[in-house]
């Protein structure tokens, strides 16, 4: 089963990377520093234990989540206007495809930003 679901994503990775939407990620960048404001979603409890667009198995304990287009392994900073917390965060995942919604996190960021019992915050993020 497992090495079925394994070839199913990698086979519809291939056929996104060929004939999907083309997303340009953001290169490395040293000195600059760049903030974008939206809402964070924690709603993904459906996606535990399932392997995402970076192959990477979805697990709720890690500080990671999903945005458009930066790239894969990039570590980003939410802070919350809401209380003033903050969370670092990996992207392993391509998502969410709302408007003003700019990234999905996990549980475990959500609870260092205090969203669990809100599901959506308006954060501030942070990248380098």
């Amino acid at each position: 089963m497992q090495k079925r679901r394994l070839l199913l994503l990698v086979i519809t990775s291939v056929i996104l990377i060929f004939y999907g939407k083309k997303y340009a990620p953001i290169g490395i960048v040293t000195q600059t520093q760049y903030v974008i404001t939206g809402f964070a979603f924690f709603n993904a409890f459906k996606f535990i234990g399932r392997p995402t667009v970076s192959v990477q198995l979805y697990e709720s304990n890690k500080l990671i989540g999903a945005y458009r287009i930066i790239a894969f392994g990039t570590r980003l900073t939410f802070a919350s206007y809401q209380n003033g917390k903050a969370a670092k965060v990996t992207i392993i995942h391509k998502e969410p495809f709302v408007a003003n919604k700019i990234v999905d996190v996990s549980k475990a960021a959500a609870r260092l930003l205090g969203m669990i019992n809100a599901s959506v915050v308006n954060v501030r993020l942070t990248y380098y």
